[in-house]
């Protein structure tokens, strides 16, 4: 596969929110972008709370802006935070340093995008995103 179409995006977000659902979690939003930072798909459960598109958003784009998941860029912020900082200014605010952005791989390694979570705790939102990935038949990279 060389590029995200939009029934794989649309799998990651069904999924997602199923997984959610499944493990009682609260309502969230989640974002999938192709390899080009370009929205394919964007849903927000009943219930979730003001700006959480916006947070998942930020985990996504991030994660594709930097080319790691966003538990890597987490540990960065924690050990290089004037680094985040300027990465978070370089690329217009839309940058949210904690998991639940979760970059989608092909099976040979190749970023084809990412995937954002925002509702539950940042591990929670993480759980519900690589599971959304593989039920695509894609592979997630959380950046752990």
């Amino acid at each position: 596969m060389s590029e995200l179409t939009l029934q794989a995006a649309q799998t990651i977000v069904t999924t997602t929110i199923k997984t959610a659902r499944e493990k009682n979690l609260k309502p969230i939003s989640v974002v999938v972008y192709d390899e080009r930072g370009a929205l394919k798909a964007l849903l927000s459960e009943d219930g979730t709370s003001l700006k959480r598109a916006e947070i998942a958003m930020g985990k996504a784009y991030g994660a594709l802006a930097l080319g790691v998941g966003s538990r890597a860029i987490h540990k960065m912020a924690t050990d290089r935070a004037y680094f985040v900082a300027a990465a978070t200014h370089a690329i217009g605010g839309q940058l949210v340093p904690v998991p639940g952005g979760v970059l989608i791989k092909d099976p040979q390694g190749k970023i084809l995008g990412a995937v954002g979570v925002s509702g539950d705790t940042s591990d929670n939102d993480e759980i519900a995103a690589a599971a959304g990935i593989e039920a695509a038949g894609l592979v997630f990279d959380a950046g752990a």
